[in-house]
């Protein structure tokens, strides 16, 4: 038994099957960028609204700020007029479907931080007209669309799923991943009403190429992105765990992970590192841990899967040091040389990298310290502003020690093996044997 849709669900529905809907993207940003033009390659028209004016400037002039995102596919859909950048939000009005994928940070104490939605929301009612789709894909808490998108909706006098549609779709966007892309990643997707999930349903199965799971709320989908996640979290903080006793033990890690894999069924490989970054794995965990002490649990397993990733970069200096000493030098007398500072090969994202926590620690040990990131050119680590360098033999022979903290595949490991004195390899790039100058974590 089909669903009934309101007679302005009607009209919208017919609009997204003949692509004469115009679709706004709020937020331009790793996850509303390559949706956009996503959107503008099945032949909608897009227009994305950001307040950043540095990167509608860039937009404008096919200019990529996202590794993986190249000039030409943006520089294309800009001079075709698919894409429209722009910071005027009043052309909101002009749209049929808006998608907020706006950051949801947490505050200092580790408590979300929804200001980006709410002031999208706001935005949003000043300007949306009847008979208009609005999806959240931001990652947030359970009840985010119901308890707060919603009534800042309903004051602009819109009855949600009559002349106003409101859903949730979790973004599913893996930052340098090639296998994976929004047009072959499936999508969920929770309602508020029944003819809000039948009308967002149908606009994600006219940009997607695979399957759309419609699910019973949108706290069903809030929640089923958190899970997703906080799986990762506490599975690398397992392997990170596990690091720490087979190095005490003298273990492979490495090894050990590899074997494991050998079993067909009940396992699935994670791998340890110097820690946990980017937008999800350190910050959406802390959206459950909240949600769970706002309702009486107190998700303990989530809380020390997230201490033992934060301890990680300590842990990657103490084993630094300890090989240094073994060798008779000092931390503080040494130059270090480390190996990348994004969060995740092949990227030029660095939020919450554990590179950086890594890098303010030899700071405080006093170490001489040369960076190298073929993918960034400038980061900050507290007050002070690095610029990266070039990978050369020169720099390498002159290094008492090369940490890898990142495993770019642009790297070339070849001459970092050749002319280092010692090599403590945190990401297993390469493979090589432990000897007296190369260790791994």
């Amino acid at each position: 038994m089909g669903i009934k849709i309101e007679s302005s669900g009607l009209a919208l529905s017919k609009k997204i099957k003949t692509r004469s809907a115009t679709i706004g993207i709020v937020g331009l940003g790793y996850v509303g960028l390559p949706l956009a033009l996503e959107i503008a390659n099945k032949g909608f028209a897009v227009i994305g609204l950001d307040k950043d004016k540095e990167k509608i400037t860039k937009l404008k002039s096919g200019d990529s700020y996202i590794a993986d995102m190249s000039n030409a596919v943006i520089d294309k859909a800009v001079n075709e007029q698919k894409f429209e950048p722009t910071n005027d939000f009043s052309k909101l009005a002009q749209v049929d479907i808006i998608i907020i994928c706006v950051p949801t940070p947490t505050t200092a104490d580790g408590t979300p931080n929804i200001s980006y939605i709410v002031d999208a929301a706001n935005a949003i009612v000043q300007n949306v007209s009847s008979n208009t789709l609005v999806i959240l894909e931001s990652t947030t808490y359970p009840g985010t669309t119901e308890e707060v998108v919603q009534p800042i909706l309903e004051n602009g006098n819109f009855v949600i799923g009559q002349d106003l549609f409101l859903a949730y779709s979790p973004e599913r966007i893996d930052p340098g991943n090639f296998n994976f892309s929004v047009s072959n990643t499936p999508k969920v997707v929770g309602g508020i009403t029944p003819s809000c999930l039948e009308v967002s349903k149908l606009f994600y199965e006219s940009v997607i190429n695979t399957n759309v799971f419609a699910v019973t709320s949108p706290k069903v989908a809030e929640m089923e992105k958190l899970l997703e996640n906080t799986f990762r979290q506490i599975n690398i903080a397992l392997v990170n765990e596990l690091s720490r006793i087979c190095h005490k033990m003298e273990i492979d890690v490495w090894e050990v992970i590899e074997s494991a894999s050998t079993k067909p069924y009940g396992f699935m490989p994670f791998t340890p590192g110097p820690g946990v970054g980017g937008h999800c794995i350190p910050v959406d965990p802390k959206y459950l841990l909240w949600a769970g002490q706002q309702h009486g649990i107190a998700a303990t397993l989530i809380e020390t899967a997230d201490k033992i990733n934060d301890s990680m970069p300590s842990f990657v200096v103490a084993r630094l040091e300890s090989y240094l000493n073994a060798q008779g030098k000092g931390i503080s007398d040494a130059e270090i040389v480390v190996i990348g500072v994004s969060y995740k090969p092949n990227i030029n994202d660095f939020r919450e990298s554990p590179a950086l926590r890594v890098i303010d620690e030899l700071m405080d040990k006093q170490c001489g310290l040369k960076v190298i990131d073929p993918f960034i050119e400038t980061f900050t680590v507290g007050n002070y502003l690095f610029s990266t360098v070039s990978l050369t033999k020169e720099i390498i022979q002159r290094a008492d020690a090369v940490v890898i903290l990142t495993n770019h595949t642009t790297i070339d490991y070849s001459l970092i093996d050749q002319h280092a004195a010692l090599i403590f390899d945190t990401r297993n790039t390469h493979y090589l044997f432990e000897n007296e100058k190369y260790y791994k974590l």
